[in-house]
């Protein structure tokens, strides 16, 4: 076992920015981190292209993996490999790898000859044979397996029978911001004097944001100062299948409604320090997601974490917020 102390390489498996989604965040986050905790260590990065040509990586991106192509991910084993790794941190969600279920990563982590510590995203309660085939040769090829919650932790023991020894629980990082009142960021976004809600990331269909303009109606019939911010671009593959079919249906359905001057679109990606300015003005964090299989999220964690009051409204699941 590797000390902290000990000069080693550790390599960075995932999506990374300047790719728009939240795993590339995650991970170079974390890249980010552990580099500045312990700078007498080499911090590589391996990341998965989604589209031809890859993107503008650091120099801290020592190799790339072209998401569908099996091949590149025996190259980028022979290439860990080769270069020394002593470990690997692999950030793993079913959709950022190719394959059937995601298995295209298993190839890779089959030939590797170093430590390999799978930080898991996405736990399935209910995974189908295919899902469940990869996690269990996910968490037999890992030597430490990461949760960022008490829930991951059961899920992963009792749907597929991770040994207990192997799982670390360690909660989803938030960035270093000290408490303020919303009304000192109000200003910045022409909401002064407003009850603010915000939703963001990036924009796709499983956010669930036309649930949360349908309730906008009678929440304004008890709080007519109401401003529902929804904040990120459009998910880039969405954007590049669809354009912006979704955002457009929205901001419809927002006037069909007659809501559009309580529904502030913001279709951008916004950077850490402004991110913080938008959690800073906001009374209510929403997530109206569609779904609960996703085990943690970034966007909930550094609202709470700046101390907004969140409110999970999930698909099946009623909660006061």
């Amino acid at each position: 076992m590797l000390k902290t102390t000990d000069t080693c390489k550790i390599a960075f498996l995932g999506d990374y920015m300047p790719r728009k989604c939240g795993i590339a965040t995650f991970t170079t986050d974390l890249r980010c981190a552990v580099a500045a905790e312990f700078p007498a260590m080499q911090c590589l990065v391996v990341p998965v292209n989604d589209r031809e040509g890859g993107y503008e990586y650091p120099a801290e991106v020592r190799f790339e993996i072209a998401e569908q192509d099996l091949p590149s991910y025996l190259r980028a084993a022979d290439f860990l490999n080769i270069t020394d790794v002593d470990v690997i941190c692999v950030q793993h969600e079913f959709g950022i790898f190719g394959g059937l279920a995601g298995s295209h990563v298993l190839a890779l982590l089959r030939e590797l000859r170093m430590s390999i510590v799978t930080t898991l995203h996405t736990i399935l309660r209910e995974p189908n044979a295919e899902q469940r085939r990869v996690m269990r040769d996910l968490i037999r090829l890992s030597t430490r397996l990461v949760v960022m919650t008490e829930r991951g932790r059961e899920l992963v023991r009792e749907v597929y029978q991770a040994p207990a020894a192997k799982i670390d629980l360690i909660p989803h990082g938030i960035p270093n911001m000290p408490f303020a009142d919303p009304n000192y960021f109000k200003d910045e976004f022409d909401v002064a004097g407003k009850q603010v809600l915000l939703t963001f990331g990036l924009l796709s269909p499983n956010k669930g944001i036309e649930y949360a303009l349908r309730a906008l109606p009678e929440l304004l019939r008890e709080f007519p100062n109401l401003v529902y911010i929804v904040l990120g671009q459009t998910h880039p593959n969405l954007l590049r299948d669809e354009g912006e079919a979704y955002r457009l249906s929205l901001e419809r359905l927002a006037k069909d409604l007659g809501v559009q001057k309580h529904v502030v679109f913001f279709n951008r990606f916004v950077e850490l320090e402004e991110l913080m300015r938008f959690i800073g003005a906001a009374d209510i964090y929403l997530t109206p997601y569609l779904t609960e299989s996703q085990i943690t999220s970034g966007t909930l964690a550094y609202a709470f974490g700046a101390a907004t009051r969140s409110c999970p409204l999930l698909t099946g699941t009623r909660r006061n917020c």
